[in-house]
């Protein structure tokens, strides 16, 4: 009887993997991809829709564009994972049944514990979500006046926080609306833990989009007009969006591997592996060792690297084969801002680490373009260039 590899998720991990499976396995056992959409979302340009909605149509790729033909693809949510069973439960009702499982559910957002932030808070981890921030803010700028602007506040100043505070402020200046942005970090900086190079560069770029940034004071608690942050500091807002963690899906917690106790993210070795030998884990949903003490990133750049290796091994794994250890390598760094942006560490212009200006712009269009090329075609990687 022919097995069955059942894929979980349509983010950079389920994409990539559904591409490498097909690869590696070319037609040696079924293959089935099961996410709650059906498409492939290019998350780190999801922050584009806040100010153009119509690039939905650039970033959202429809899984049959991805998949071969011999794929089945399910669409539905999954509920739980049972390990002992080997099957898969999904909202709609239904088992799927698994020889071996390839884990790639993603996160979702860490409110951790903050009183009114689930209630109040836009999100950016999906493309409803980036269409609803574009809605609320559009509304709550068309009702305000230059003396009474629209307050918008992001907190968490990392990739997503800082893009989207961008792309609001690009919204702003290309309509004419009277906008205040206000971006607010509890740690010291902008992008915690980063060069300080790159911090400065985009806490200069931020600034000079007239984004207000607040750091070193953590938001306490949020009620549906004010944001109160630290001690003393109350913020007004019309418009409120998170984006400061992540943590693991529901669906996670009910799978019986080895997995964090606060987070639900499920513990991988550097095959991917997780201590069921026919459970594979990639993505945000997985902390993957690596060597030293930190597991890779959860970031799209490590799930694409990781993406290529994860179906060579599931194969190798099939096979009775020897699986390929893999090795996260950080290639840089790139964010926008607005129509700017910044690169740090990517080795493209010789002696500099961090710079900005049209290279920094075209880098980041490139690495968009490149994904939207492997998961489908050059075609679509053309057509999504000027939007990125």
């Amino acid at each position: 009887m022919t097995e069955n590899v059942v894929v979980l998720g349509s983010g950079y991990a389920g994409a990539g993997a559904i591409k490498s499976l097909e690869a590696a396995l070319d037609g040696e056992a079924d293959i089935t991809w099961v996410s709650d959409v059906d498409y492939h979302l290019v998350l780190h340009e999801s922050h584009r829709c806040i100010k153009d909605p119509s690039v939905k149509e650039k970033i959202a790729i429809p899984v049959e564009d991805i998949k071969s033909p011999s794929t089945e693809f399910i669409q539905d949510e999954v509920t739980e994972i049972d390990t002992d069973e080997r099957t898969v439960t999904l909202a709609g009702g239904d088992d799927v049944s698994y020889d071996y499982l390839m884990v790639g559910i993603g996160s979702r957002t860490a409110f951790f514990g903050i009183q009114g932030l689930r209630e109040y808070a836009h999100t950016l981890k999906g493309l409803d979500d980036a269409l609803g921030i574009h809605e609320d803010v559009r509304e709550k700028a068309e009702a305000a006046t230059h003396d009474d602007p629209a307050q918008v506040v992001v907190g968490g100043a990392g990739l997503s926080g800082i893009q989207t505070a961008g792309e609001v402020a690009e919204f702003r200046d290309e309509h004419g609306y009277p906008i205040d942005i206000h971006l607010v970090e509890g740690l010291d900086e902008v992008l915690p833990n980063s060069d300080p190079s790159l911090q400065a560069a985009l806490r200069d770029r931020l600034e000079a989009r007239d984004v207000d940034i607040m750091c070193g004071e953590f938001i306490g608690e949020v009620d549906e007009e004010t944001v109160y942050i630290g001690e003393d500091i109350e913020l007004d807002y019309d418009v409120l969006v998170w984006t400061g963690g992540i943590t693991g899906h529901d669906a996670a917690q009910t799978c019986n591997v080895d997995q964090d106790e606060r987070s639900h993210r499920l513990h991988a070795g550097q095959t991917f592996q997780t201590e069921d030998e026919r459970v594979f884990a990639l993505g945000d949903c997985a902390l993957i060792d690596q060597p030293g003490e930190d597991p890779a990133p959860p970031t799209a750049q490590a799930a694409w690297q990781a993406a290529e290796v994860v179906g060579k091994n599931i194969a190798n794994a099939m096979r009775g084969q020897p699986l390929q250890k893999w090795t996260y390598k950080d290639k840089g760094t790139v964010v926008s801002v607005g129509e700017s942006a910044v690169a740090h560490d990517v080795f493209v212009v010789p002696f500099v680490d961090t710079f900005g200006g049209f290279p920094a712009k075209f880098l980041k269009k490139a690495i968009a373009a490149r994904w939207i090329k492997d998961v489908d075609s050059y075609g679509r990687a053309v057509s999504a260039w000027s939007d990125m």
